[in-house]
């Protein structure tokens, strides 16, 4: 099954996301992600064998229990060339940060085979552009404003990703989540 470990936000910050996302300008050439689809992913394992998923699910749960609660609001915008254009986070980033590195350490030791490791960019992908043809700039700049209420994290995610099997246009992944653990550091 395809993993990546994630903080979800809760409604309100969606709420909040949804509204400035709807007073952008929309440009057919982009797919609008799925608000069920809206997490920072901390580190994303790929395909993952069922047989080490116990492991898995005991490392999460101890890089859960190894970090503190914090405070997270949804902050700004940015972009990934002309391929997807996102938000990002303020508040407890470098605790976000160390989330992000004991989850991919975790799924490491578990025996996820994991790419290589990058320094860790907090996002929340809101549009894509298959083709990289969409000059993104003027949407970054328009949601560059935005500012959400900060929200406490206190739950690490393993969700589950389906991608779409159908080949219907439009059709988008599916999330579930597989694992929640408190945070309890």
């Amino acid at each position: 099954m395809r993993l990546f470990a994630a903080v979800l936000p809760p409604e309100q910050a969606i709420d909040e996301l949804r509204t400035a996302v709807r007073a952008l300008p929309h440009d057919s050439r982009l797919r609008w992600t799925a608000e069920a689809g809206w997490h920072f992913t901390l580190a994303f394992m790929g395909e993952v064998e069922e047989h080490l998923l116990p492991e898995l699910y005991a490392r999460m749960e101890r890089a859960a229990a190894r970090t503190e609660p914090f405070r997270l609001r949804l902050h700004g915008s940015g972009h990934f060339g002309n391929r997807a254009l996102w938000t990002g986070a303020a508040g407890s980033l470098d605790t976000l940060r160390l989330l992000a590195e004991r989850a991919d350490a975790a799924a490491r030791r578990a025996g996820v085979p994991m790419e290589q490791h990058r320094r860790y960019t907090p996002h929340l992908t809101v549009a894509r552009s298959a083709h990289g043809d969409v000059d993104l700039r003027p949407l970054v700049d328009a949601l560059a404003p935005f500012e959400g209420a900060p929200w406490q994290v206190g739950e690490l995610h393993l969700v589950r990703s389906n991608l779409p099997a159908g080949g219907v246009p439009g059709e988008r992944p599916r999330y579930e989540v597989q694992g929640s653990w408190p945070l309890t550091g």
